[in-house]
């Protein structure tokens, strides 16, 4: 479980991408530019990871952060693992938000693809993580930043089932 209070624990940012996911606090950004609350402690104070569609970053360029390695040899995430995590995707212009489960081959799978405006407040998503093979695999967090300077993409609260 990751609720960003104190660190990125153990999510690693990629380096082939363009820039990075930022750990960040509402009471520290300008109005207008993401979620008034963390989804943790619904306070202004309180911690997220967040990028940001700016003058610095062109549209279509990205920002990725992976997962520990995740271990296959559990049966019970073949059958069962899920992620569960909260997303915050506001503005009119806004990119995408893309969720991929990468093996150690680096094969990509996507398992989340949300593009646009999805509402000024936090939503639940869970994600079933694909049981094929006992490969081992990590989670990747991809966001695409869009055309406008204050619209941004937040997650929160992530968490693997106790499976995995």
């Amino acid at each position: 479980h990751c609720n960003f209070e104190f660190d990125l624990c153990a999510w690693k940012q990629d380096e082939n991408d363009d820039f990075d996911w930022n750990l960040r606090t509402s009471s520290t950004t300008k109005m207008g530019t993401g979620p008034a609350t963390d989804h943790t402690l619904q306070e202004p104070s309180g911690h997220y990871i967040f990028i940001k569609s700016s003058f610095r970053h062109m549209p279509g360029q990205k920002a990725r952060i992976s997962s520990p390695v995740l271990s296959r040899r559990n049966k019970n995430c073949k059958v069962c693992g899920r992620i569960l995590f909260y997303y915050h995707m506001y503005g009119a212009h806004i990119g995408s938000l893309i969720v991929y489960q990468r093996t150690m081959v680096k094969h990509e799978k996507i398992l989340l693809n949300l593009t646009g405006n999805q509402g000024n407040f936090w939503q639940r998503k869970a994600l079933i993580l694909a049981g094929d093979g006992g490969e081992d695999f990590q989670v990747v967090f991809e966001g695409i930043a869009g055309k406008g300077p204050k619209d941004g993409i937040a997650i929160d609260d992530l968490t693997f089932s106790r499976e995995c």
